[in-house]
């Protein structure tokens, strides 16, 4: 069988990765529009689940990044100058570019010819490949061209935010939440290197539109985000790549495949980096693929078979990633209620954690909040 993958990111080369090293009499095209070397954004982050899950089909590829990410166990909220560990939480992060790194070598490795500097413009550009994996991101030129086959639908949370980076290095995945005489601000931050982490700010548009950042080119907004988050940077700047306001993307297909072309990742679907389970959906859905078309040698069946078995799964952190935004679509509201409510409110947002589950995954947080409220106050 002949493969194009389109977009070499991590969900596009871990499936060609994974595709050619199980069939290596296979030919394997990945075609990239960026240099090898070019990213935007600065740090990944996995949930020690995702990680779990990604270990269950591909030990040797998790051992292997392993030792080169930055690792944690707790969540740590800051608000009005105090702050609340949320114990239990693990996670793992690492730069995306070294992640992009590790996954091109491991692709070469294999024998995957890897076309970077190679943008694809028209779908028949790719006339002879039996499948067209279409790995493409946000901005996928398959979707785009058959949104009416796919089902596409696309809409936007309120919320501006922003992608930066710091040398400022971070103990744990943190909240951070300010509130100024012109509205409220969040930065959600955490280290994915020995001297470096990602810091992303958000705002709800109010606030956005009275600091008049549709005015202020990148240079000007970062200086405000500066002022904002001094006492959380301890001094330090932020640093930009590509780092312009954004509302984020929703985006959904109801169809996941058409004729021979299947998409993956971003392209598919989004989800609110909120949960930080973007690049472990790329990674999974590449998996699930792979899975689905060994199971069966009719390419039409196989493709179904890829959404029967994972657009369930998939729908599910999705709703759940909604539940998320909408929390943080009214966190200025939020930050009226003492510190261990908000806590409380902020870990329980996505519906997915009830108080069992809670007293069972962060004994420490929970006993010290049931203590409050029994108490009458925050612990």
């Amino acid at each position: 069988m002949r493969i194009a993958v389109i977009g070499g990111g991590p969900g596009g080369l871990y499936f060609a990765y994974l595709w050619k090293k199980r069939h290596p009499e296979d030919q394997v095209d990945l075609f990239e529009q960026n240099p090898a070397d070019a990213t935007w954004g600065f740090g990944v982050v996995f949930s020690d689940q995702a990680l779990e899950f990604l270990r269950a089909d591909d030990p040797e590829t998790v051992d292997a990044i392993a030792p080169h990410m930055e690792s944690w166990e707790n969540i740590t909220l800051n608000l009005g100058g105090d702050s609340v560990a949320i114990d239990g939480v693990g996670f793992a992060s690492i730069g995306r570019l070294e992640l992009l790194q590790f996954l091109q070598q491991r692709a070469l490795d294999v024998g995957v010819t890897p076309r970077f500097d190679t943008p694809i413009h028209e779908i028949s550009q790719l006339n002879g490949h039996d499948l067209i994996v279409a790995a493409d991101g946000l901005n996928s030129l398959v979707r785009r061209a058959f949104e009416g086959d796919f089902g596409t639908s696309l809409s936007y949370s309120s919320n501006k935010f922003v992608w930066y980076g710091t040398s400022k290095r971070f103990d744990t995945l943190s909240q951070t939440f300010v509130r100024t005489d012109r509205g409220a601000f969040n930065a959600h931050h955490y280290r994915y290197s020995p001297n470096m982490s990602t810091f992303l700010v958000e705002c709800d548009h109010a606030t956005w539109q009275a600091y008049g950042f549709a005015y202020k080119d990148v240079e000007q907004s970062k200086g405000v985000c500066e002022e904002v988050f001094a006492d959380t940077l301890g001094g330090r700047s932020l640093v930009s790549n590509k780092s312009v306001w954004r509302n984020f993307p929703w985006v959904w297909n109801e169809h996941w495949s058409f004729k021979n072309m299947v998409l993956i990742g971003d392209a598919l679907h989004s989800a609110h980096f909120s949960i930080g389970s973007g690049t472990r959906l790329a990674i999974e859905d590449a998996i699930a693929l792979v899975k689905a078309l060994e199971s069966d040698a009719h390419l039409s069946t196989a493709l179904h078979r890829y959404q029967a078995a994972r657009k369930p799964v998939v729908q599910k952190l999705v709703n759940a990633a909604r539940t998320s935004a909408f929390w943080y679509e009214h966190f200025a509201q939020h930050m009226q209620l003492d510190l261990m409510d908000f806590a409380y409110s902020y870990i329980t947002r996505s519906g997915r954690i009830d108080d069992s589950r809670l007293r069972a995954m962060s004994p420490s947080f929970m006993a010290r909040y049931e203590a409050a409220k029994n108490g009458g106050g925050a612990a």
